[in-house]
């Protein structure tokens, strides 16, 4: 997979927010893992590993998110009287974004880079470059609540082959709630409007802390596309219960 058709995003968004960890102090970074893993014998034999990385790093003029998400699924399939092995889910997501901060610091501007390779969707891959207004509206004890939007380019390419390469218009939130000391519930919610596809992305989790650095928590992931073949679904589902490490 050549790098050019990749993603300038993914190069552009960490050229940014590598000149900001050089160009600041850090202030505080933190930095959470988390592991699934789910084995299946007997009459169904499958194994499914899902795993994820999630920073935040806040320096004296630049607030940046970074984000890794990897899914993985086999199955032992029987037809007739040969059994073997296939692989039925393939998925790998990153993101990055650097929020520069104004002379109100909740008011910046960002630039966000993604990419995405889902072996069996309609896409063999999906990327995207933007830029433009990020909000942190509230921050408290209890909750915090900022949204992004801005234009910018989504590199595509169909299974097929065909490119769908487009101007959109990006669009995000991110919402957390602490229900007490040990739990809080998060929600973020992304759109893409472009010309050949509207690319939606919606994370719903509920976590709680088992013991020091250790956490349980329970997801679920919505990956939705407007324009798909005919063959293919629109809407993509994952449910997970993973355990989750913060590292610092």
């Amino acid at each position: 997979m050549r790098l050019s058709t990749v993603s300038h995003s993914l190069v552009l968004a960490a050229l940014c927010t590598s000149f900001a960890s050089y160009a600041e102090e850090t202030k505080h970074m933190s930095m959470d893992g988390e592991f699934g893993l789910i084995a299946n014998t007997g009459n169904t034999e499958a194994t499914s590993l899902s795993a994820g990385l999630r920073g935040t790093q806040e320096l004296a003029e630049w607030s940046n998110e970074y984000t890794f998400d990897g899914l993985y699924k086999q199955d032992k399939v029987t037809t007739g009287d040969t059994t073997s092995t296939e692989t039925t889910a393939q998925k790998f997501f990153l993101s990055g974004q650097a929020n520069y901060k104004l002379t109100q610091e909740n008011q910046r501007l960002f630039i966000f880079g993604s990419y995405e390779d889902d072996r069996f969707s309609n896409f063999k891959y999906q990327s995207t470059i933007a830029l433009g207004w990020n909000q942190k509206m509230w921050e408290n004890d209890k909750s915090t609540f900022s949204y992004s939007v801005g234009p910018g380019y989504t590199f595509v390419k169909e299974q097929s082959g065909k490119n769908l390469n487009s101007v959109i218009v990006r669009a995000a939130l991110e919402y957390s709630h602490k229900l007490s000391d040990t739990a809080k519930i998060t929600q973020s919610l992304s759109t893409e409007f472009g010309e050949f596809n509207t690319k939606s992305r919606s994370l719903t989790a509920v976590s709680a802390t088992i013991n020091g650095a250790l956490s349980m928590k329970v997801s679920l992931k919505l990956d939705h596309n407007t324009d798909v073949e005919s063959d293919r679904d629109k809407l993509d589902t994952e449910t997970a219960v993973t355990l989750v490490y913060s590292f610092f």
